[in-house]
């Protein structure tokens, strides 16, 4: 027998399976293998992937920085192996720029953040790192993601 006391927490549960369902299915697509590093630029103002967003990938040298590799995202909003020879990243401190400027005048979208720079640290050249970023023409937010 429903009651309804019990629909929040129906919804609570639908909500919960359908979040472990959609990290699963992110993590396994996310997977390059045990090392090395990959994003994924999700335009949240449309709720699909940032296609063609160009990324460069640059490691801290001293006062300065030098360019490690680069790439741009597939349709799915991906850069699967951003290492050089598919390593690890040794230990350090590490920058990924977005050019997000050039995504959304390609979109026809007028945007605050023409770039966007994430500075990270490594410690193990054995695991993997994986930088998502959450992008609109007027905020973003990222995390380490799995």
């Amino acid at each position: 027998m429903w009651k309804k006391s019990m629909a929040p927490m129906a919804i609570v549960l639908m909500t919960l399976f359908s979040v472990t369902a959609w990290n699963a299915a992110d993590q396994t697509e996310n997977t390059v293998g045990p090392q090395g590093l990959s994003t994924h630029v999700l335009d949240t103002a449309t709720g699909k992937p940032a296609a063609k967003v160009g990324v460069v990938l640059h490691r801290q040298q001293g006062e300065g920085w030098v360019e490690v590799s680069k790439g741009e995202t597939d349709t799915q909003g991906r850069v699967r192996d951003l290492q050089p020879g598919g390593r690890g990243l040794p230990a350090g401190t590490y920058r990924l720029v977005f050019e997000t400027g050039a995504y959304f005048k390609g979109a026809g979208v007028a945007t605050f953040f023409p770039r966007v720079e994430i500075i990270f640290t490594t410690t193990n050249a054995g695991e993997h790192y994986h930088i998502p970023l959450l992008l609109s023409p007027f905020g973003y937010s990222t995390y380490r993601g799995s």
